[in-house]
C-alpha cells in the first residue's frame, strides 16, 4: 500500500532549522530518492516580501518538499517501508486579526493523480468541541483557522489528517497534526487580593519580614509575558524615612529596609504595590497596583509611670472592701492590652494584709481596698510603698523607671465598737433544783474603745423559762426561779440563755453573748407504772400483766425499781400477786383461782434506786373477763367487764333491733312513693303554673291593676275567630296554630282486643303528624276540659242486667280493664 508522505516548506535562516532542512543537507543523492517517492505533501502559503520571520510562526515557510513517509520499490517488486517522519507542529499566533479563515497549510496525497481524494480532519477544534476552529478543503487540502485562538482558553491541539477515496476506502493512514498557539502579552498581572493587610512590631530591625504580596499573569509563564516583577510605588506616610519598606521584585516579599518604627508615633503605614509583566519592563509590560496595609504592632517599650509620687486615703476601723485610695498611672503603650494592663503590688508598709490593690480594667487605676479590718486601737495610720508594672514583661533592653513606685498613706477613723463578750458560749454546771436568787456567775461584757469613757448596761435577751435575772451594771446572774432538769426547755441537759451589753457611745453599740447551764440531775421525780390499763382471765394462770416503770430523772436515779402491792386494802394482797423479773419489769397475776368479770383497780407501790429513793403508789385498771380456750377475752366478755350487767346488754340489743326495722321500714316507704311517682301522671304544682307569669312587656298598663288577668283568656277557645281576626304581634304560646287538622280513626262500635292496638297505632301517628296537637310550645294546659263532648251524657248508658252486651272480651285487655269487666262481666249474680 502506498505510504503517505509531506513537503513542507521551511525557511532556510535561522537557528529554527527543522528536521527536513537536515536531512536535506545530508547529499544530493537521498534527495533525489526522496522526490521519487509518493506521499503526502504539505505546503504552507508564501510569506510576504519584506515581513520579518518570526521563529515558530506561520511566518517559516520552506520552499522544499519533505518526505515524512518513505517508500521504496526492490527488484522483486516488493516495496520496502522505513520509519515515518514526525511532522513538526504548527505554531498559530492569538489574536490574530485576520482575514479569517485563515490558511494555515496544505494537506496532498501523490495519489490524487490517480483517483479522486477527499480529505479531513478529526480531533478537539475539528469535530469535536470547540467545534470548527479548524476546517479543510476536501478536494485541495487546505486546512483554515476560521476565528482569533486565545492561548489562555486552550494552548494547543491534536489533529487528525485522512485521505479517502469517493467511496469512503481509506487511502492512507491517517497523520497526527499539532498546533501550537503561540502566546501574546495581552494579559495584565492580577492580584490575588486587592487589600492586603500584615503587620510588624515596632523597634524591627532592617530586613524583617512583613508580609507577602501575590500576583498572576494568565500569559505563558515561561514567556516574559508572563514573568511577573514587583516594586513599591508610594509609602504613606514618610516618617521617620520615605523608605521604610522593600519589596522582592520576583517574590512579592515586603521587609523593613530602616530602623525607627514607632507604634507610638505611627501605628499604620498604607503601601501601595505594582506588579509589571515583561519582566518588570515598564514600556512594554503591562502593569496592575494593590494596597498593603502595614500595621505597627505594640510591643512593651513603655513601663507604665505613677502621675504622682503620693497618694492618701482614709478607712475606718473595722470596715472591709472599702476602697481606700486610686492610684493612677500612665502608659503609652497600647490600650487594653497585656502591654497596657497594670499590676499593682504593695511592697511595704502591710506586714498582717489588711489591704490589697485591684486594677480597674476600664480606667486601669489601681484601687487600694480594704480586706482585712483594721483597729483604731492598734494602728492609727499605714504608709504603703506601691509598685507597678505591665501584664506582659518589658522588651529587651528597656529599664523600669523610678517613677513606677509611689508612697500611699492610709489614716485610720476611730468608730464606736460594740461590746463583746471575751468568752461567748460560755459554759457553767451546777444541780438542778437551786433554790431562786442564788448567783450563777457573773457574765460581763469588754469595750474595745479604750480611748473613748463609755459605760455598759446589760440586759436579757431570751430567757426562755424566764429562769434567770441579770445585775444591769456589773452583769451578775442570779436565779429568778427554780431550774428543773426535767422541763421542756432542757436539751441534751443543757438551758440556754442570751444577754445583750449596750454602751452609751454615739451611736449607742451592743453585743451579745450566750450562757450555757448544764443542769446536774437530782432525784426528785418518783417513778410511774406503766402501764395504766391491762385486762386479764378471770382464771389464773392463763395469761399475766407486765407492767414496768417510768421516772423522768436520769441514771442513776431511776431503775432497778422495787414493786410492791400494798398490805390495804387486804383485799389487794388477797387477790393479786406480783413477781419481779428484773430490775425494770415485773408480771402481775391472779392469786385466787377466779374473780368475777369486771374492772379492778390495783394499787402497786414503785421505787426508784436514786439516794434517797423515791416511791411512788400508782394504780393500775385491770379488767377481768371470761377467756376462751386461747386465752383471748370473749366478746361478751369484754363487754361484762367494762361492767354492763345482763339487763344493760338485753337493752342495748333491743334499741339495736329497734333502729334496724325502722331502717327497714323508711327504705320500704321510700320505694313504694318512687313507684306511685312514675306511675301518677305529673302535674304541675300551681305555684308553678307558669301561665300567671306571661306578660305582655309591649303595653304600659296602670300598675298592679293590670295583673288580674282574666284566666279564661289561657283555656282553648271554642271557636277559632278571635285568633283569625287578632292583630299581627305577639302570640300566646298555648294558642292552638292555625292549620288543618288531621283526620283520626274512628273507634270500632264493637271492639276487639286486635283493634285496640291498631287504632291506638293509628293515633299516635296522626298526632305525630297534627300540628295543633298539644304542647304548642312545650307549655301544656291543664286546667281546659274542652267545650264539650259529642258522645253525650254518661247517664244515657243503660245499665240494664238483661244480658244484652257482652263484656267478657274486657278480661283480654289486661289488669287495667279488669274492674270493667267485673262491673259489666260478672252475670246475673252480679
Amino acid at each position: 500500500a502506498a505510504r503517505w508522505r509531506g513537503l513542507l516548506k521551511v525557511g532556510r535562516t535561522g537557528k529554527h532549522r527543522t528536521a527536513v532542512t537536515r536531512r536535506r543537507e545530508r547529499g544530493s543523492e537521498k534527495r533525489e530518492a526522496r522526490k521519487k517517492l509518493t506521499g503526502f505533501a504539505f505546503f504552507f502559503p508564501k510569506q510576504p516580501k519584506g515581513r520579518k520571520m518570526v521563529p515558530g510562526d506561520l511566518a517559516q515557510q520552506q520552499s522544499d518538499t519533505l518526505l515524512p513517509w518513505r517508500q521504496h520499490q526492490s527488484p522483486n517488486g516488493l516495496r520496502r517501508q522505513k520509519r515515518d517522519w514526525v511532522i513538526p507542529p504548527i505554531n498559530v499566533p492569538e489574536n490574530s486579526r485576520g482575514p479569517f479563515p485563515q490558511q494555515l497549510v496544505r494537506i496532498r496525497s501523490d495519489k490524487d493523480k490517480e483517483i479522486h481524494i477527499r480529505y479531513s480532519i478529526t480531533g478537539v477544534g475539528a469535530d469535536q468541541p470547540p467545534m470548527e476552529v479548524f476546517s479543510i478543503d476536501p478536494v485541495s487540502g487546505r486546512m483554515y483557522v476560521t476565528r482569533p485562538m486565545d492561548r489562555e482558553e486552550r494552548a494547543s491541539y491534536h489533529l487528525r489528517a485522512h485521505a479517502v477515496d469517493m467511496n469512503g476506502n481509506k487511502v492512507e493512514n491517517p497523520i497526527d497534526l499539532y498546533i501550537y498557539v503561540i502566546d501574546m502579552n495581552d494579559n495584565r498581572p492580577e492580584f490575588i487580593n486587592q487589600v492586603y493587610n500584615g503587620s510588624v512590631d515596632e523597634g524591627s530591625k532592617p530586613g524583617t519580614y512583613v508580609m507577602t504580596v501575590t500576583a498572576n499573569d494568565a500569559d505563558d509563564s515561561t514567556t516574559a509575558n508572563g514573568m511577573v516583577r514587583y516594586r513599591i510605588v508610594t509609602q504613606t506616610p514618610q516618617s521617620p524615612s520615605q523608605n521604610m519598606f522593600t519589596i522582592n521584585s520576583e517574590t512579592g516579599d515586603i521587609v523593613t529596609v530602616a530602623a525607627g518604627l514607632d507604634r507610638e508615633k505611627v501605628q499604620q503605614y498604607i503601601v501601595i504595590v505594582q506588579a509589571t509583566d515583561m519582566e518588570g519592563n515598564l514600556n512594554y509590560g503591562l502593569s496592575n497596583t494593590a494596597t498593603a496595609i502595614i500595621s505597627v504592632t505594640d510591643v512593651n517599650d513603655n513601663p507604665p509611670e505613677f502621675t504622682t509620687s503620693t497618694y492618701s486615703g482614709e478607712v475606718p476601723e473595722n470596715r472591709v472592701e472599702v476602697v481606700v485610695a486610686n492610684l493612677t498611672v500612665m502608659d503609652r503603650d497600647q490600650p487594653h492590652s497585656p502591654n497596657w494592663n497594670a499590676i499593682y503590688r504593695i511592697i511595704s508598709g502591710d506586714p498582717s494584709g489588711h489591704f490589697t490593690i485591684r486594677t480597674d480594667p476600664v480606667t486601669n487605676e489601681g484601687m487600694v481596698t480594704v480586706v482585712k479590718a483594721v483597729d483604731y486601737e492598734m494602728n492609727r495610720a499605714f504608709m504603703l510603698t506601691v509598685m507597678v508594672s505591665n501584664q506582659a514583661p518589658l522588651a529587651s533592653g528597656i529599664q523600669m523607671s523610678f517613677q513606677s513606685t509611689a508612697g500611699v498613706t492610709i489614716s485610720v477613723t476611730d468608730v464606736n465598737e460594740a461590746p463583746y463578750f471575751p468568752t461567748n458560749h460560755k459554759l457553767i454546771r451546777l444541780e438542778e433544783g437551786v433554790p431562786t436568787g442564788t448567783v450563777l456567775t457573773t457574765f460581763s461584757a469588754v469595750d474595745p474603745d479604750r480611748f473613748m469613757q463609755q459605760a455598759v448596761r446589760y440586759s436579757k435577751l431570751s430567757d426562755p423559762a424566764n429562769w434567770l435575772n441579770i445585775n444591769a451594771t456589773n452583769g451578775q446572774i442570779t436565779t429568778a426561779a427554780v431550774l428543773d432538769r426535767e422541763s421542756d426547755y432542757i436539751k441534751n441537759n443543757v438551758y440556754e440563755a442570751t444577754f445583750l451589753a449596750a454602751d452609751n457611745g454615739i451611736p449607742p453599740a451592743s453585743g451579745t453573748g450566750t450562757l450555757q447551764i448544764y443542769l446536774i440531775d437530782i432525784n426528785d421525780n418518783a417513778p410511774e407504772l406503766l402501764p395504766k390499763e391491762a385486762q386479764i382471765c378471770e382464771k389464773p394462770n392463763l395469761n399475766v400483766i407486765n407492767i414496768t416503770a417510768a421516772d423522768a430523772d436520769m441514771d442513776p436515779n431511776v431503775g432497778p425499781f422495787v414493786f410492791e402491792l400494798p398490805s390495804v386494802p387486804s383485799a389487794v394482797r388477797k387477790n393479786w400477786t406480783i413477781t419481779r423479773l428484773n430490775g425494770d419489769y415485773a408480771q402481775l397475776s391472779l392469786r385466787i383461782m377466779y374473780l368475777e368479770a369486771g374492772v379492778y383497780d390495783v394499787p402497786i407501790i414503785v421505787t426508784d434506786s436514786g439516794n434517797p429513793p423515791l416511791y411512788n403508789t400508782s394504780v393500775i385498771k385491770v379488767k377481768v373477763c371470761p377467756c376462751d380456750e386461747n386465752g383471748d377475752c370473749t366478746t361478751i366478755g369484754a363487754v361484762a367487764a367494762a361492767g354492763l350487767g345482763t339487763g344493760a346488754i338485753i337493752a342495748i340489743l333491743i334499741c339495736i333491733i329497734i333502729l334496724l326495722t325502722m331502717v327497714l321500714l323508711f327504705v320500704v316507704w321510700m320505694k313504694r312513693r318512687e313507684k306511685e311517682r312514675h306511675t301518677k301522671q305529673l302535674l304541675i304544682d300551681p305555684e308553678d303554673d307558669v301561665r300567671d307569669n306571661i306578660l305582655k312587656y309591649d303595653e304600659e298598663g296602670g300598675g298592679e291593676e293590670d295583673q288580674d288577668y282574666d284566666l279564661s283568656q289561657l283555656q282553648q277557645p271554642e271557636t277559632m275567630d278571635h285568633v283569625l281576626n287578632k292583630t299581627p304581634g305577639v302570640r300566646r304560646v298555648d294558642e292552638r296554630p292555625i292549620g288543618a287538622e288531621p283526620q283520626y280513626p274512628i273507634r270500632p262500635v264493637i271492639p276487639h282486643p286486635g283493634d285496640i292496638g291498631d287504632f291506638i297505632n293509628e293515633g299516635l301517628r296522626a298526632a305525630d303528624n297534627d300540628p295543633t296537637a298539644p304542647p304548642y310550645d312545650s307549655l301544656l294546659v291543664f286546667d281546659y276540659e274542652g267545650s264539650g263532648s259529642t258522645a253525650g251524657s254518661v247517664s244515657s248508658l243503660n245499665s240494664s242486667s238483661s244480658g244484652d252486651q257482652d263484656y267478657d272480651y274486657l278480661n283480654d285487655w289486661g289488669p287495667r280493664f279488669k274492674k270493667l269487666a267485673d262491673m259489666y262481666g260478672g252475670g246475673e249474680e252480679d
